[in-house]
């Protein structure tokens, strides 16, 4: 068990889910090609992926644990840690900096309760982070809550954009 885990680890690919995963893996040529859903059927499960789960994946694909580790580490999009319930990414690359993403983000750490970056609020409903870019330079400042996405964001539309999702 990691730091993060506080009961006896359960098997993510149960009977359906293993399922599932294989029909999946019809449409990949190898197992290996599959490794990326596959971690998302882990994340989407569980909210992230721990070591364990990792190992598990690598089992079920036939790959080693640390090739697995080594995929799940060089992409930003898995939690390597639990995260609250609303996973918010606020672009603050420069284009969003100037248009004022920096108040943006103290805005959301103030009302979701995070107090910092990269923290989960006490409730468990947030965690907020930043990226790098959404892709959205004309739209300062964008985030994403979750698999939405939200333009023109300022620290005055925030509140709104926490009561939505709580």
């Amino acid at each position: 068990m990691t730091m993060h885990d506080t009961k006896p680890y359960e098997p993510v690919f149960t009977p359906e889910r293993r399922a599932g995963l294989e029909e999946l893996l019809k449409r990949y040529p190898t197992k290996r090609a599959a490794l990326l859903p596959a971690l998302w059927m882990v994340q989407e499960a569980r909210g992230w992926i721990s070591d364990t789960a990792m190992t598990e994946v690598a089992e079920v694909l036939g790959l080693t644990p640390a090739y697995v580790k080594g995929v799940v580490t060089f992409y930003t999009m898995y939690h390597l840690h639990p995260v609250g319930k609303n996973f918010v990414q606020v672009c603050t690359t420069t284009p969003c900096n100037i248009c004022g993403a920096e108040n943006v983000v103290k805005a959301l750490l103030q009302h979701t309760g995070c107090g910092e970056l990269g923290a989960t609020s006490p409730d468990g409903k947030w965690t907020v982070i930043e990226v790098e870019c959404l892709g959205a330079c004309g739209f300062a400042t964008p985030i994403m809550v979750n698999d939405d996405f939200i333009e023109s964001v300022t620290p005055e539309k925030v509140l709104e954009i926490v009561r939505k999702y709580s």
